[in-house]
Formats: structure tokens, sequence, C-alpha cells
């Protein structure tokens, strides 16, 4: 028996492993089944993002908990709410039909609720090693938040009610030790009205980025889209008092006698009933406040403390029960309240109740489109019309008495299906120009219309005769509603109305005041609690600036004035020295900064400051004229230059040839060792108006610019110059290199020769023609320089003049 039982042993075990790996596979195929969460939901893979949200809606009504009290509805319940989260999100939806995961590293049989499992699945650590629990708290999972869910529904709820999100993550201790206190802040203020949220790193990185928290766990107050950490302890009054910071400050004013008539008043300008509560407690409630904040576009909200001595006439007049507290709710009556309420421990389903019904006063004002599409909505069923009666009236004391002839009629005519409102023309001229066949309204008229569609096309009749408040404009408007309410066509007029001016809208300077002022609050919160992540890119982009600032300030500080980087020569031109290669400019200007150019006349006072003793690196460009042609060449000579005022280092000035005759004869006669003499034509006196000198008082060096004829015969200047040049390439060979710069320009620029009396009578707006040229060449350092030894005085010149 135990030989044949070791013979069929390996003909059993083959067997044995493949029943044994059968019901593995029955059993992975099965969980996988499970997990699937397209079989989940009931959906196949291919289904559209309607389809999986109409059966999550379906299936999360079956097994919500609250519905079904069966053992396994809250584990069925998170099943659809993960299998929704899943393929609601099209990145995880497109991970899972890949690879099987749900996000970037777990399969989704694999999470939380299954542990943690090695990347080879040799060895498994179930979580409950470590004391966790096995699946997430159901009171938690219905205040998880999606990134879809959070920009379309929290984030523009959160303009009428406060947010309370909590950041945590899986295997997060510190989030453990808070839970408790956590839970009893969320019973105490979800019942206030306050919105709760929770949100997973691990899940939603992309909603926690949004949001600025990068760690768990975090504590985010959210009102009117904006985001605030809580930095304190996490205890239930601090929580408390946090939600109570973020509202603001204005939503309740504080009603004494001194201040409750004007506070009921202002009716007629904010166009909102007012709610004054009365409690004994000196601070105002928190229910109170979230009340304020969800109502505050439609009602105005005001605290009376009982204890305080000052309200003693405030609580006998309105007769005040002082042991419950009680809400008053006003509209056009200041002396009699619409409604009121009293009762201890006023609860927030009572409170909202009590001031939704009362949204809107008897006869509001129409002042934005939103008030009139809640007051005047478009009409969707038969049953449901609402025809809204609009009297076109002004804002000026004439129009008072109709005005309140007409809120008496609206308070005496109240019916579902009618609504009363009244706009002023002035501040709403397109909606009346349509209303009326851009017709002014001399007198007030009332329009009865109903709304069609949201594009604006409604029905309309006019009553006839006006409205002036009188018993027959009662009798008649009272006919025609009558009338109306047994045959609706009898509005037989049809128009398209525009959208309503925002009469309400703050102006541009303090919405971008408010703006500013909450993100200098949000740079200050985020510096006082070291949220250095976020503050970053700005500190970096401050710094920057200040670097760069800093850095421009110090370079100019010690850099000398108009040097600049020596330009390298080209191989083909001639090498020139260092010390004329630093003088050089750059051929670019810059622009002017002005709109004129300042030219100085040199003279015996300004002779010393603008040339002799002129600052290294500067020079003065000299314009030598005569009173004849002083007008006609300073206009000119300002054209030419005006492009180049604006380098630092060069100034502008002109020499009156008239007084100080031989200033350019002894300039000249100072170059002569560097020049051939021309004796002839110093005697005849030559013309040098319209001669330009680069001056540069410190090196003594100066650069000449000679009028060129450019009237009917271009061709003979370019024949001279080019003769000149090819004679003076061939002198440049013959002698030495330190003449070469001397003699080589000399014919081009010097003292004219040959066809000098051409330049003579050149015509006074033609002589600086080619001057602009000739500054480029100036500004690139290529003009040839005449060293003198020592400056000539315009005194010298003058007592010369006067031997002579």
């Amino acid at each position: 028996m135990t030989l044949s039982r070791i013979r069929r042993h390996p003909l059993t075990c083959p067997v044995s492993l493949a029943i044994f790996l059968l019901i593995l596979s029955v059993q992975l195929v099965r969980a996988a089944s499970e997990n699937d969460p397209y079989k989940i939901l009931g959906v196949g893979r291919s289904a559209s993002q309607a389809e999986i949200k109409k059966a999550y809606k379906t299936l999360a009504k079956e097994w919500h908990p609250d519905k079904n009290k069966s053992p396994g509805a809250e584990d069925m319940f998170i099943k659809v709410s993960k299998s929704y989260e899943i393929l609601s999100n099209e990145e995880r939806r497109s991970n899972f039909d890949r690879y099987g995961q749900t996000d970037d590293s777990q399969p989704f049989g694999h999470s939380q609720h299954q542990g943690f499992r090695g990347s080879h699945n040799s060895f498994y650590f179930d979580e409950s090693f470590f004391h966790f629990p096995r699946s997430r708290d159901f009171a938690d999972s219905k205040y998880l938040l999606h990134h879809a869910q959070f920009n379309s529904d929290v984030l523009p709820d959160s303009y009428k009610r406060p947010y309370l999100i909590k950041v945590t993550s899986e295997w997060c201790f510190a989030c453990i030790h808070i839970e408790p206190v956590w839970k009893e802040a969320v019973q105490e203020l979800e019942p206030l009205g306050v919105g709760i949220g929770i949100v997973d790193l691990g899940y939603e990185r992309r909603l926690a980025n949004q949001l600025g928290a990068h760690r768990a766990p975090s504590i985010i107050g959210l009102v009117n889209g904006r985001v605030t950490f809580f930095h304190q302890a996490v205890i239930r009054e601090h929580l408390r008092q946090f939600i109570d910071d973020l509202l603001p400050h204005k939503l309740v004013e504080k009603i004494t006698d001194n201040n409750y008539i004007a506070f009921l008043d202002s009716w007629r300008v904010e166009n909102k009933p007012s709610v004054i509560l009365f409690d004994q407690v000196p601070v105002v409630p928190l229910l109170y406040k979230l009340t304020a904040f969800a109502y505050k576009d439609y009602v105005r909200f005001g605290y009376v403390d009982q204890g305080e001595k000052h309200n003693n006439r405030l609580l006998r007049q309105f007769n005040i029960n002082t042991y419950a507290p009680t809400m008053l709710l006003f509209k056009e009556d200041t002396e009699k309240p619409v409604d009121i309420i009293q009762a201890r421990g006023m609860k927030r389903q009572i409170m909202e109740e009590f001031v939704s019904n009362n949204k809107f006063l008897q006869v509001p004002r129409l002042v934005n489109q939103q008030l009139f599409d809640e007051l005047c909505p478009v009409k969707q069923f038969h049953r449901r019309r609402k025809y809204c009666v609009l009297l076109i009236t002004g804002e000026d004391q004439a129009f008072l008495t109709g005005n309140k002839a007409f809120l008496d009629f609206a308070s005496v005519n109240k019916k579902d299906v009618l609504r009363f409102a009244y706009v002023y023309q002035r501040q709403q001229q397109p909606l009346c120009q349509a209303l009326l066949h851009n017709q002014a309204a001399l007198s007030p008229q009332v329009v009865i219309l109903e709304r069609r569609s949201q594009a604006g096309k409604v029905m309309y009749r006019s009553v006839s005769g006006g409205w002036n408040g009188s018993e027959e404009d009662k009798y008649r408007l009272h006919e025609q509603l009558e009338i109306l309410q047994k045959d609706p066509t009898y509005l037989s007029s049809d128009a398209t109305l525009p959208e309503l001016n925002n009469e309400m809208a703050p102006m541009f300077i303090i919405q971008w005041m408010n703006a500013a002022s909450d993100y200098v609050l949000q740079v200050y919160d985020d510096l006082l609690y070291s949220n250095w992540r976020e503050m970053m890119p700005i500190l970096s982009l401050i710094f920057s600036a200040l670097f760069i600032l800093f850095g421009t300030v110090i370079i100019q500080a010690f850099s000398e004035p108009g040097e600049s980087t020596p330009r390298k020569p080209k191989p083909k031109e001639q090498t020139q020295s260092e010390e004329e290669a630093s003088n050089r400019a750059s051929t670019s200007s810059r622009p002017p900064k002005k709109d004129f150019v300042e030219v100085t006349e040199l003279t015996d006072i300004t002779y010393i400051s603008n040339l002799v003793k002129l600052r290294p690196g500067h020079i003065n460009v000299v314009l030598v004229l005569t009173n004849a042609s002083k007008n006609a060449l300073l206009r000119k000579y300002a054209k030419e230059v005006f492009s180049f005022s604006g380098t630092q280092t060069l100034h502008f000035s002109f020499l009156n040839g008239d007084k100080h005759r031989h200033w350019m004869p002894s300039l000249l006669r100072s170059t002569s060792d560097t020049m051939p003499s021309h004796s002839d034509e110093d005697e005849e006196s030559p013309d040098y108006a319209g001669h330009v000198l680069a001056l540069n008082g410190h090196k003594k060096y100066f650069c000449l610019f000679r009028p060129v004829f450019t009237g009917d015969d271009p061709n003979d200047s370019a024949s001279d110059t080019s003769s000149s040049e090819s004679r003076r390439k061939s002198r440049s060979r013959s002698r030495s290199s330190s003449h070469s710069r001397s003699r080589s320009h000399s014919r081009e620029d010097g003292v004219p020769k040959r066809g000098s009396n051409r330049a003579t009578t050149i015509e006074v707006h033609h002589k600086l023609d080619r001057l602009g040229l000739w500054m480029e060449r100036l500004m690139e350092g290529t003009l040839p320089r005449l060293q003198v030894t020592a400056w000539p005085s315009l005194g010298e010149t003058n007592n010369s003049s006067a031997e002579s």
C-alpha cells in the first residue's frame, strides 16, 4: 500500500496543483470583478460621463445608509462613491483602463482597504499591523472633495457660506491626533451653515495644489473664493473663531437709539429690506452672521444688544421682549415691521426661512439684471406665469407723489402672479427706450410685461393715460390687470429688452483697491506664517528686480562718465592707438530725452567752461555762423543733430563769426605744422559760415566739417572726392606712418584748396546737408583729428582784430 501510494503521488501532484491554481484564478477574477468600477456602477467601458453620472445617482439613492438600513449598505455606498470617483476623472479612468490602477501607484483593489503589497508580490503587510482602520469612516466619506466638484460647486458656493476644509492623507499620524477635535467642530459648525470638506492628498493631488496645501494635516478656510490657512492650535473654540474671522467685518451693523432711524431709512438708497435682531449677548451670534453672509445681496442686517443702556427707547418703541431673541423685518414702512419672529434657541432653518420669504421690498427698484431675473422670471409653464408691473418714473421730488401712490396700490393688490417694481428712466435708458419706442416719458408710465425667453424677449402692454397716482389711474390699472388674468393674450406688443445697467456696481478704483488689499493681506499672512513654498516665486521676482536696480546704480557710480568699451579695429583698417580707440562713442546714439536741442553760444563767459575746461571724454560740436545766416543755419543745425542730442557726452554750441572773425584763422594756423599753408586763401578771408567743429577740450584736438556742394552737379563733388581719395592713398604709401593721418585727410576735411570758391557760393540752407553723415562718422571715431598746442582765446582774437 505504501509503495502504491508512492507511485501514485507523482500523478496526483499536478492535478492538485492545477485545481489549486484554478480555484485561485477564480477567486482573483471574482475579486477583480467585485472591484471593477464599471461593473459596480453597471455601465460599459465606453459609457459617457452623463451615463456614469446617471448610474451613480441611481445607486447612491438606493444604497445611501440613511435610506437603506441593510448591513452591507454602507460598504456598497462606499464602493459606488469610489467607482464614481475613478470614472468621473478622465485621467484616473484612463489609468484604470490601461493598467487596472486608480492612481499612479495602487491598483483599485489594493488601496487603503486592502493593505500594502510589495512590488514583486512576495510579501504582504496588513494595515492592521499598524492599527490603522480598515475603511474610511462614512462621516468623512460624504465630505470628500474632488477637483471637478470643488470648482463647479464648492467654489461658487463659498460666496454664500464659508467652508472649513481639512487636508489629510493615508499614514498620517497627526491627522488621527486631531480627528476627535475635528469631529466636534463639524458637529457644531455644520448645523450653523458652515460647509465642510475633506481633501485626500493621495487621491486629489491636483486639488491640493490648487488650494496650496502641500502637507497633512492642514485646515483651510474658504470664503468668497479666497483660501486662508488655519495656523493656531486645533481646538474647537479656535476653529469657531477662525470661521468668525473669515467673514467680512461689516456684515452686521450695531444699532442703537442714535442710528436706528438712519439704518431703517437706508432702503431708498440700498434698495433692500432691513432685519434687526434683539438679543442679550454683547457679541453678534455666529448663526446670525452666517445668515447675513448668505443674504448680504438682498437684505441689510443690524444687531441690538439689549443689555446696553443706550437702547431703551428702541426697545420701548417696538415693544421688545427681553427674555427671548427677537427678529424684526422692515421694508418701505419704517414705523411698523412687516414680519416678526421670537423664539428661544433660534435655529438656522427658522432664520433662513424668515429672511428668504422677505428678500425683496414690496416695490423694489430694478438696479441690475440679476434682480430683474429673480423678480420677473421667464415663463416656464402656463400655471406659473409671472406678470411684472413696471413703473417708469424719475428721481426728482416731483415724482414722489406718484411713486407713493404706486406703492400703496401694490400693497393692496398682493397676488402671487403679480410682481411690482419701478425703474428710474435716467438710470436705465436702454430698457425704457425699448418699452417706450425711443420716446422720452414726460410723465411716469406703467408697463405690464411678461418675459418669454432668457434672451430678453417680452410681451408687454402700456397702460394708457400714464400714471399720476390718482384714483382714476388706480382704477384703470386694476381693470387692466383683471382683464390680463382672464385673457393672457391681452399683452399684444413684443420687444427684446437689453441687459440692465448695474447701478450698484462699485467704481473701478474701489474694486482695484479691494483686490490690492486682499493681495497684501494674503502676502502678509504667507510671510507671517512662513509659507515659503508659495512665496518663493514672488520673493525671487522682488530680489531679482532689486539686484538689477542696485547693480545698475553701482556700475554707473564706479564708471567714468563718457567712457565706453573700446571697439576692436577691423583687419583691413589702420591700427589706431588705445587712447584714440577709448574715446570712440557707439554708433547707435541714445534717443533724445527732450523734443528740442539745447544750443549754447560761445562767448567770453561760456568759452572757458564749454571748451577749455570741458570734462574728459566730452566733445563740444560748434557751428560757425554769421548774423545774416544765423536763423537759417541754426534751424538746419538743430534738425541735423537732433537724433544725436540724447548722447550725454555731446554738447552743442555756435560761434558768431562776425563777432569773433579771427578765431577760426587762429585755430587753423595753430595746426599749420601738420597742414599745408594757404596764405592766398587766408588773405581772401574765406566765408566760414556753415563750418562745424567737434572740439575735444581735454585732449586738444578737433574734427572739421566744411560745407559740400550738393547742387546741380553732384558728380563733380563725387569725382573730386574720389580723386582726392586716390591721391591720399598714393601719398600715404610713400610717407611715414606718423605723417600719413594728417596729410591723408587734409584734402577732404582740412582747409579748402581747389574748389573752395564753390563752397563759398553754396546757398545757406544747403550748407549743412551732409552734417548728419559727418556726425555718424564722428560717433564711429573715423574722422581725422587735428591737434592744437593751445586753444586760442576769444579775447585774444578780438584784440588782434582791433590791432589789424
